[in-house]
């Protein structure tokens, strides 16, 4: 019988170092989507009751400590970290999809201009703030971009994980002889 065993996404992709920058994986615990809530206000005092973070404001996150709650979309957020309370199931559907994302995070000088060349969104400091985040297209992957202090954290699709990896090395590797 053949015995499997748990692999990362990015397997032997990662991490990833042009010029002064890194692309490094992230394991960022269980993600667990909140959805189809109908009371914000109900199902954010029970996130902060139990996990010590707000619901976020559209293209927003929060944040505390290892715990993180990133806007997704229309009534939908992501719970990065724990386990989600069973309280919230009182507020909104709760779908573990922790197998079905891979996390990375772009750092150093130069990534503003990589996921220029990557993101049909202005994501320059200037407009898009630590702790902002949104859904976008990165080539031809959809994706989510959260700017952190460090740098950006990219979730993708499991399945596209070679990819992104495949389009941020072009996109450094062209940042990197610029400079």
């Amino acid at each position: 019988m053949v015995e499997l065993k748990a692999q990362s996404p990015f397997a032997d992709l990662l991490p990833l170092k042009v010029g002064s920058m890194t692309v490094e994986e992230r394991d960022l615990g269980r993600l667990t989507v909140l959805g189809g809530f109908a009371s914000a206000a109900g199902l954010s005092e029970t996130l902060e009751a139990a996990h010590g973070v707000t619901l976020p404001k559209p293209l927003q996150s929060t944040q505390k400590d290892n715990t993180r709650c990133l806007w997704f979309c229309q009534n939908e957020v992501l719970l990065v970290g724990p386990a989600p309370d069973e309280t919230l199931a009182n507020h909104a559907a709760l779908v573990d999809v922790s197998d079905g994302w891979a996390a990375a995070e772009l750092q150093g000088p130069g990534a503003e201009d990589v996921l220029a060349r990557l993101v049909p969104v202005d994501l320059r400091s200037a407009t898009f703030k630590p702790g902002q985040t949104l859904r976008s297209q990165l080539r031809e992957i959809t994706a989510s971009i959260t700017r952190t202090d460090a740098g950006f954290l990219l979730l993708v699709y499991r399945s596209m994980a070679g990819t992104l990896v495949q389009e941020l090395r072009r996109a450094m590797e062209a940042v990197a002889s610029r400079r």
